[in-house]
């Protein structure tokens, strides 16, 4: 990592809620060095561990559809232990190796570039929720075709948990590849094969 971790014991008191909180997210996992990141400023690792646990835990949104962004994203920001983490987690939730293998090969789907038909392999769930994650990620503004999209197989709710998971992990992503947290940026992505 760019800078040193913060000491994986709480340094005071005052930190030492913290510590807990985020341990109890990750149990039976030690911190990670994401954690141990973001530990530098307990507050900040405070309200990260909150706004992150409650977009894994607390949403509507079907697992597949959450993992497959988060891994789309992890693509698309070059963020190694992200996509080690969670293309596993996308297989786990039923995304076909051969969606994961497209979304890790395909260029990114910018302004006027969606196939209205969607992608050979794509339910048209999973090729909304990859436009629309291309759109969010790359250039911020989502074209009202995309937006059509999303809400034509999500109801409301999953739009809004949807839109938060993408900023979620994109602030993740730039966090991680920024301060190479893990040691990543050197190393290539596994292989779809390879999860």
């Amino acid at each position: 990592m760019r800078v040193p971790y913060a000491p994986s014991e709480a340094p005071n008191e005052e930190a030492r809620p913290i510590y807990e909180r985020i341990a109890e997210r990750r149990k039976p996992r030690p911190l990670i060095p994401l954690d141990l990141a973001l530990l530098h400023n307990p507050a900040v690792a405070d309200g990260w561990n909150s706004f992150i646990g409650a977009i894994r835990t607390k949403t509507s949104l079907p697992a597949n559809l959450k993992e497959l962004a988060i891994s789309r994203i992890a693509v698309l920001n070059h963020a190694v232990h992200e996509w080690d983490v969670h293309a596993a987690l996308a297989l786990k939730a039923g995304v076909s190796k051969e969606v994961l293998q497209t979304l890790f090969d395909l260029p990114v789907t910018r302004h006027g570039e969606v196939e209205r038909e969607g992608l050979l392999g794509f339910n048209k769930e999973e090729y909304a929720v990859m436009a629309y994650t291309d759109q969010m990620t790359v250039g911020v503004q989502v074209e009202d075709g995309v937006m059509a999209m999303v809400k034509s197989v999500l109801e409301d709710t999953m739009v809004v948990e949807l839109t938060a998971t993408v900023a979620a992990y994109n602030a993740v992503s730039r966090f991680l590849v920024a301060l190479d947290v893990g040691e990543c940026n050197k190393r290539g992505m596994k292989k779809v094969d390879e999860l």
